[in-house]
């Protein structure tokens, strides 16, 4: 029979799970380390030797964990996408009504880009030259991506919305919508919350164009049709 207290005692890891559960803690650190390191100096100026430094590490001991540069950019790539995937999945992705959904996705990506923005550039940006994300890493954003457009179709055909275009397309002209609008933010206006300044505060405009070119006609907040067309400017400024 146990002794008394021996519920209590915490439970002694075997080797080889020591071993994992420290390689697990220093593959966070190097990550950690890797982040700062872009944020002082920039996404392509990520070095190695400094990440090293930083988690008290030579250089060779930390191609153990990384063999690549590379390797390093898509750990953290992969990284990226799950707490972006976590904060759709929490934020977004449940809110029933299409268009307080599509607001909630503008915020939620503007949100991320302010809160995460090294990350954020090797997301959705590109900035190193070569880096191609392992198809591994890819895998992690299609069911995704897969969900946005499933929503969007599900509005389509429930005659929610109708934009002239098939799902995909309306998924790619809203991200398209979504993105240009964050860099520009980021760009311009970093330290304003989404909603707010001269390029975050046009979430809600955007989502107002889409609604009035989106919304089936006939149905109530749909925009009336023109009746004539409008008269064409007739200064010396025409088509300049």
């Amino acid at each position: 029979m146990a002794a008394a207290g021996d519920a209590d005692r915490p439970t002694l890891l075997a080797p080889r799970e020591r071993r994992r559960r420290n390689r697990d803690l220093v593959v966070v650190a190097i990550l950690d380390a890797a982040r700062a390191v872009i944020r002082e100096r920039g996404v392509a100026d990520l070095s190695l030797r400094e990440v090293a430094r930083r988690v008290s590490m030579q250089a060779p001991s930390l191609y153990e964990y990384f063999p690549s540069k590379m390797a390093l950019y898509d750990a953290l790539f992969l990284a990226g996408f799950r707490l972006f995937r976590a904060r759709l999945e929490r934020d977004v992705l449940g809110t029933a009504p299409f268009w307080e959904m599509l607001r909630t996705h503008f915020e939620a990506y503007m949100g991320f880009a302010r809160e995460n923005p090294d990350l954020y550039q090797i997301l959705f940006e590109h900035p190193v030259p070569g880096f191609v994300p392992s198809a591994e890493s890819m895998a992690e954003g299609v069911p995704l991506l897969d969900r946005f457009t499933q929503r969007i179709a599900e509005a389509i055909g429930s005659g929610e919305i109708a934009p002239g275009l098939s799902a995909g397309q309306a998924r790619d002209l809203a991200i398209a919508l979504m993105h240009g609008i964050t860099s520009q933010h980021l760009a311009n206006d970093d330290d304003g919350a989404p909603g707010s300044g001269r390029y975050g505060g046009l979430i809600g405009p955007a989502i107002a164009v889409l609604r009035a070119a989106w919304t089936p006609a006939g149905t109530p907040g749909a925009p009336a049709a023109p009746e004539h067309e409008p008269a064409r400017p007739t200064s010396d400024d025409e088509g300049r």
